[in-house]
């Protein structure tokens, strides 16, 4: 297993190689297109292609207040390079090794963000909504030659990305009660559907799974400034 991020991944490497598994770190900028073409040529040259990818790669604007108002040119980009442009990367750089294996599967990680309006999130909502409108577009492309490629959309996980908002008691009591069943997610919750897209689900392709706690059928969180969460 290749385990890639920007300062490389050594963490998550230890944590497989805990549980019995084998996993190497590898250093990638997902927005870069020479990154994942230098990545691609060390794991084709290493491990012989590429059966599987998660693109879990994504960021919140810290730049700017993310209201359509106060973003910046600047805040968008940085968040639509990641979080969107990244995922397309990613696709475009291991298709080819999957293609010639003839079978691959592919899971994008978005967000509810995608499908339901959150005060203070407006480039993270207009990526994650990219990302489900890419992954559809690529599982129509590709289905046909043995790729399955679907999308998992988390709620409020208890995650570095949120961790400000879940660490205070008023923002801990927010999202937990946003959900149906009163608590937030774990990541090891967003691993058993992940990982269930990639060894089963063989006639599942281009859909969206949310995995949210009931968030999608119930209330909202007013999460206000994406430089505070």
């Amino acid at each position: 297993m290749v385990c890639a991020d920007l300062k490389g991944a050594e963490e998550t490497v230890k944590g497989i190689k805990t549980q019995g598994g084998n996993a190497v770190s590898k250093k990638l900028d997902v927005s870069i297109p020479a990154d994942w073409k230098k990545m691609m040529s060390e794991v084709n040259k290493e491990f012989g292609g590429v059966d599987y990818l998660v693109a879990v790669a994504g960021i919140v604007n810290r730049i700017s207040a993310d209201t359509i108002l106060d973003l910046t040119e600047e805040a968008w980009d940085t968040v639509l390079n990641v979080d969107a442009k990244g995922v397309w990367l990613g696709m475009q750089a291991v298709i080819p090794s999957m293609l010639e294996r003839g079978s691959g599967r592919i899971v994008n990680i978005s967000s509810l963000a995608a499908s339901k309006g959150l005060q203070g999130l407006a480039s993270y909502s207009a990526a994650k909504g990219a990302v489900e409108a890419l992954t559809r577009q690529a599982a129509v492309e590709y289905g046909r030659q043995g790729i399955l490629i679907n999308c998992v959309a988390p709620g409020t996980i208890e995650t570095t990305i949120n961790k400000a908002t879940l660490e205070t008691e008023e923002g801990a009591k927010n999202s937990s009660g946003t959900t149906a069943i009163g608590r937030w997610g774990q990541p090891d919750e967003i691993g058993s559907i992940i990982e269930y897209l990639l060894q089963d689900g063989s006639f599942v392709a281009g859909q969206v799974f949310h995995v949210d706690g009931g968030w999608s059928i119930t209330g909202g969180v007013e999460y206000g400034d994406s430089r505070e969460m």
